[in-house]
């Protein structure tokens, strides 16, 4: 009897291994090769970001800088683009969870996010500009800010020069509400990507200016999850090709009216 129960408990044993094995050999699967399996790239974006992601205001549909750069790339990786609106403060979060393959957000390359993700090589170079209400003298450069509330995504490469220069952080999903409190002088400023700043000036018939020079030279790049060579592999080698064929030159041209990928 004993020697029959010993039997069962061994060979469970080697059902239950062989099962772990089998979840393990499946997680460590390159997100590269479930991506050509299923014919699409989920991809993260916030689609409230002129004009890098958002939403065209004739079709609705789902457009800009880096919507385009992403679709192409994915193009070129023989798959579908398909995109995931997220609040910026969620979207690093859903690729850490795997609930998207990479995310297309004008993402920082920063130590502390390399940690955490691998990054392609940058496609986008840009620099930090202050805007404040048109009648406010009080901020003139980055040096101004110290007790100031600013309105900013904590979590962004902005928030974190606001707070490390001494502001006072009142947070905002996206970026036009929080310049339209800083022109109805809810907030005493905000910092952004001088490119959105340009265009939503254009655009946008609000009372503000900008202040100060431009700061903290930024590449992006997009982010996926650690551990997937293949993919990121496939994703430069794309860039790569859009930067020799002038692809990513006349996208850039196309929204900013300048190779925005060089710097």
């Amino acid at each position: 009897m004993k020697k029959w129960l010993l039997g069962i408990v061994l060979s469970f044993s080697v059902v239950v291994t062989g099962c772990g094995g089998g979840q393990e050999k499946a997680t460590g699967t390159d997100l590269y090769d479930k991506m050509k399996n299923q014919g699409f790239i989920t991809i993260g974006t916030e689609g409230t970001y002129k004009p890098f992601s958002y939403h065209d205001e004739k079709t609705n549909e789902l457009t800009g800088y880096d919507v385009e750069v992403s679709k192409e790339v994915a193009k070129r990786l023989g798959v579908q683009a398909k995109f995931q609106e997220i609040p910026w403060d969620g979207m690093l979060a859903s690729l850490q969870t795997k609930k998207i393959d990479l995310a297309a957000n004008q993402v920082g390359v920063k130590p502390e996010r390399k940690e955490k993700f691998d990054f392609s090589q940058a496609y986008t170079v840009s620099f930090a500009q202050i805007v404040v209400a048109q009648d406010n003298n009080s901020i003139k450069a980055i040096t101004d800010v110290k007790g100031k509330k600013a309105g900013q995504t904590p979590t962004s490469n902005y928030g974190k020069m606001a707070m490390d220069a001494g502001a006072e952080i009142k947070a905002y999903e996206d970026m036009m509400t929080a310049m339209r409190d800083v022109a109805a002088k809810r907030i005493d400023f905000s910092m952004n990507d001088r490119l959105a700043i340009a265009e939503m000036m254009k655009t946008n018939k609000l009372p503000l200016k900008t202040v100060g020079e431009a700061m903290e030279r930024a590449e992006s790049a997009f982010p996926i999850p650690k551990g997937n060579p293949k993919l990121l592999e496939a994703v430069n080698k794309a860039i790569d090709e859009m930067k020799k064929d002038g692809t990513l030159e006349k996208i850039s041209k196309k929204y900013f009216g300048e190779d925005v990928s060089k710097g």
